[in-house]
């Protein structure tokens, strides 16, 4: 019996729903998981739901942590880990892959386990491999717990921008010109994997961006100029993900849309841009969340290119079997026509993210769009849907 349709009891009627906050992870954008979720944390209406923050280490342990949203920001330039926030450097938060017990349970090494009560929806600000990916969600489909966000598969191929590339063309949206190495090639041919991709510059033109195929924040992104420059783009994406993408140039402006689940299906937001970033090659990670390089909400378009980028974006929500929520990123080219470049099942969510910022501007709020997501989780079902 699936844990949905299990008879509540009194005491589990009448208290509050639990959300717990799953953050950090092993991905290379732990830090900027755990500045989203002091932004959540900050704002989930605790006259509503009861909080149970939840952090992954950097090397996969499961920790409960302090639920001090101050301590999560970026300071100085410093970054915060979930190791600095854990209640212990030895115990282990554990959750039952029984669909009918959604007990949380707390352990460490000589000591009696001790239940921490029952979750209703868990909330994963996680960012990257090991939580964006269909990794976690399969965990949470295991245990019957709903949860904010994308599904195992959508979440997957949200993560995997060669796949993602692949289901928008199945489904007749526009896409920029892309190459893809993967690892074996990388392992059996080097130097025939290199040519694909200087024959790949040689009729796209130079600069190519070359990528990780499964990483975010821009991470491990580099603008390659020349043939010169291109080991050390290679090796620099590898750190994060064997598979690399390699894209052309798209000369335009960058502009974002959110989609975001409503009762009634999804809807998009007003869109943003993202102007020429200066002091940057492009918009890297640091002009993201170190610089803090400010987006244009809502973004200089027409009414007719407001409503195309709007239908582009639900398009793609729906392509790729979204829930919850996304970011679509697209160019608008020289030509005067879209090409979408990238989603994001769960975009950056700190402050001065452009999802929360584009919502706020279409008349949701950060805590209403918090809010909304975790409704939209506990209206859903777990398993096949």
């Amino acid at each position: 019996m699936s844990s949905e349709n299990l008879p509540q009891s009194p005491e589990q009627q009448l208290r509050k729903p639990r959300v717990a906050v799953v953050f950090g992870g092993r991905s290379s954008e732990h830090a900027i998981s755990v500045v989203t979720a002091g932004a959540v944390l900050r704002s989930i209406d605790r006259t509503k739901y009861d909080v149970l923050p939840i952090g992954i280490t950097t090397d996969g342990r499961w920790a409960l942590t302090a639920d001090e949203p101050d301590r999560m920001a970026i300071a100085d330039r410093r970054l915060p880990s979930v190791e600095e926030l854990a209640e212990s450097t030895e115990g282990g938060v554990v959750l039952s892959v029984d669909p009918g017990n959604r007990e949380v349970v707390y352990s460490e090494q000589g000591s009696v386990p001790k239940a921490l009560g029952e979750v209703d929806v868990v909330f994963p600000v996680l960012h990257g491999p090991y939580g964006e990916d269909g990794t976690l969600q399969g965990l949470l489909e295991l245990s019957g717990v709903p949860y904010v966000g994308a599904g195992v598969l959508a979440s997957a191929v949200g993560q995997d921008k060669e796949y993602m590339k692949r289901v928008f063309l199945s489904y007749g949206l526009p896409v920029g010109p892309y190459e893809v190495i993967r690892p074996r090639e990388w392992q059996q041919d080097p130097s025939g994997a290199r040519k694909k991709i200087v024959d790949f510059a040689a009729e796209h033109g130079w600069p190519v961006f070359v990528k990780p195929a499964r990483a975010g924040s821009s991470m491990g992104i580099t603008k390659v100029d020349a043939l010169e420059s291109l080991e050390d783009a290679i090796e620099e994406a590898q750190r994060h993900d064997p598979k690399i993408l390699v894209e052309s140039l798209l000369r335009g402006r960058e502009i974002e849309c959110g989609v975001l689940e409503f009762e009634d299906g999804p809807r998009a937001s007003v869109p943003a841009e993202i102007p020429p970033v200066t002091s940057h090659e492009f918009y890297d990670f640091e002009a993201k969340y170190i610089d803090a390089a400010a987006g244009l909400v809502p973004a200089p378009l027409t009414e007719e290119q407001t409503a195309e980028v709007q239908r582009l974006a639900v398009e793609a929500y729906d392509a790729v079997s979204c829930e919850g929520l996304v970011r679509a990123d697209f160019f608008l080219t020289e030509d005067g026509g879209f090409v979408i470049n990238e989603i994001n099942t769960m975009p950056g969510f700190t402050p001065i993210s452009m999802y929360p910022r584009m919502w706020q501007e279409s008349g949701v709020g950060y805590a209403e769009l918090v809010d909304r997501l975790i409704q939209a989780a506990l209206r859903r079902p777990t398993g096949l849907r």
